[in-house]
């Protein structure tokens, strides 16, 4: 059945989105593989991405909106496999590598112009990003449904079909930070963080003390 929003969650999201456009948040890139290839790789950008533990375990989290070709290829992996995903920490001169994965209708063959090399298991690392970390699908959750969230029901529901859009939330486990060459310049744009701030890309910048 189709659902509708109340006014009041409405209000709540619009105050929550105006609040967050005004809180830096760090870009990043996933690469993997699409489902059932060797050599197909996906990427996409998020816009919501985070470390949620260190110890006992390293543990990510982002989410990814649905429909998602790569949301499908994370959720069909092989759990036996070390490595399912690349998290490419985008350095502020990766604006164009941020955009290429956000619109793959623009940008069908994203790979085709960003340099890249492989890690042992044979995903891709984007060249000049601030960081990249292996990692391995934990699990997800279908955002729109909270009482799968909230565990009074164990399978998913039905697909969203309501107002705005839904998500689903991937937790990764991070087996590996992986070795980036060292920029040329310690004041390379490849040195600071690239951000998503009031809707446009930036950086850091140091206050005066």
């Amino acid at each position: 059945c189709r659902r509708f929003l109340s006014s009041s969650t409405t209000n709540t999201q619009g105050r929550l989105r105006a609040l967050l456009r005004d809180t830096a948040q760090p870009v990043a890139v996933v690469t993997s593989r699409l489902k059932g290839t060797q050599d197909h790789f996906h990427g996409a950008t998020l816009s919501s991405f985070s470390s949620i533990s260190m110890d006992p375990h390293p543990l990510v989290a982002f989410s990814l909106r649905l429909p998602s070709r790569m949301a499908t290829a994370l959720k069909s992996v092989n759990s036996q496999d070390p490595a399912h995903m690349v998290i490419n920490v985008l350095s502020a001169a990766q604006m164009s590598m941020a955009v290429a994965f956000s619109r793959v209708d623009l940008h069908p063959e994203p790979f085709k112009d960003a340099p890249h090399t492989l890690t042992e298991e044979g995903l891709p690392i984007l060249e000049g990003t601030l960081g990249a970390l292996s990692c391995k699908m934990i699990s997800s959750w279908p955002l729109h449904d909270l009482e799968v969230l909230t565990g009074t029901r164990i399978e998913a529901g039905s697909e969203w079909s309501g107002d705005g859009v839904a998500s689903e939330l991937f937790v990764a486990r991070v087996i590996r930070v992986e070795s980036i060459l060292d920029p040329a310049s310690d004041e390379s744009l490849q040195t600071l963080p690239l951000l998503y701030h009031r809707r446009s890309y930036a950086t850091t910048t140091d206050l005066p003390s």
